[in-house]
């Protein structure tokens, strides 16, 4: 099962490999040199052409070179960092533009959308939400059918709001991101009735507070809305002897989980029916961690295999149990 695994993690790999260098069967080896190539044979060209500058104006001598490599390479640093920071933390709020696949009974993987709460639009200026979207689920789905029957589709993934009434067709839900979601009396009382119905929901990549963006993050909002869906909520810390970490996969210990970025020890909690650890758990809880960041940049090459591998045996085994309990 490893193997097929590491499979389907190299399949994902390639397939952005190759669209992100082209024709070159996924290898980024064979690409850089099939580029230096080109361009030699490109200065070649040019060199041969006639009227072609000589030798004193194409040349710099090796000082003019260094001054000219250090002012480029300092240019384009600022450059570089600037549009990086501007990509990354920055650029203008907006919503992705969400189009559901009509249901038909499969598997489809499904999203919550929410209002964000101040701050939460750090990231590529997108609502925290939507941190993600749609590639981690993309992925999870394309290991599930690799290593499953579930037949999961992955010629589209859904997005609900809290109370959009055809949430009701789908059992398991995911929501990231928990610290900067915001929730009015409506969508509480629609997500309390989906929970009690059977609805299971993985709830992921929530931070300390005060961490990525100015405001929300943290435990007690969170914790704060999930009373308001059921007063009195405990959550309890999850045992590696529970079914959810053995429901297809085995997995034998929460020590030492890989972090992509999280200082600390990831926390997994749960929240069960009435606060009895024997009764049905209605959310998986990951704080102080970015589980599905593995799955969205697995074919990147970002973080190694092994981490990896963990992360996708954390996902499958929730989707597992989500839909057998």
């Amino acid at each position: 099962m490893r193997q097929r695994l590491l499979a389907a993690l190299r399949q994902i790999g390639e397939g952005l490999l190759h669209n992100t260098y082209g024709s070159c069967s996924g290898d980024p080896i064979a690409w850089e040199h099939d580029f230096l190539r080109r361009q030699r044979e490109e200065r070649e060209s040019t060199a041969a052409q006639p009227g072609a500058a000589s030798d004193k104006y194409r040349q710099p001598n090796g000082r003019s070179r260094r001054t000219v490599a250090l002012s480029l390479a300092l240019l384009l640093a600022g450059s570089s960092a600037a549009f990086a920071q501007r990509w990354f933390f920055g650029g203008d709020a907006r919503d992705p533009e969400i189009v559901n696949l009509p249901y038909d009974g499969r598997f489809t993987f499904a999203r919550l959308k929410y209002t964000t709460a101040p701050g939460g639009y750090w990231y590529q200026g997108l609502p925290s939400w939507a941190h993600g979207f749609p590639l981690s689920e993309d992925n999870l789905m394309r290991i599930m059918n690799e290593i499953s029957l579930l037949g999961a589709r992955v010629d589209g993934f859904n997005v609900f709001s809290l109370d959009d009434a055809a949430l009701s067709r789908y059992p398991l839900a995911y929501l990231t991101e928990a610290g900067w979601w915001q929730m009015n009396e409506h969508e509480a009382e629609a997500f309390r009735n989906y929970l009690l119905k059977g609805g299971f929901v993985i709830f992921d990549d929530f931070k300390v507070a005060g961490q990525y963006g100015a405001g929300g993050g943290g435990w007690d909002s969170f914790e704060d809305n999930v009373t308001r869906l059921f007063p009195g909520a405990r959550f309890v810390d999850m045992q590696i002897s529970h079914p959810i970490f053995h429901s297809f996969f085995e997995i034998n210990s929460l020590a030492d989980f890989p972090q992509a970025y999280n200082a600390g020890a990831p926390v997994f909690r749960g929240l069960f029916e009435d606060n009895d650890p024997k009764k049905r758990l209605l959310m998986i809880v990951n704080y102080n961690t970015d589980i599905s960041q593995y799955w969205e940049w697995s074919g990147r090459g970002l973080r190694p295999f092994d981490e990896t591998n963990e992360a996708y045996k954390l996902g499958v085994n929730y989707v597992v149990y989500g839909l057998t309990h």
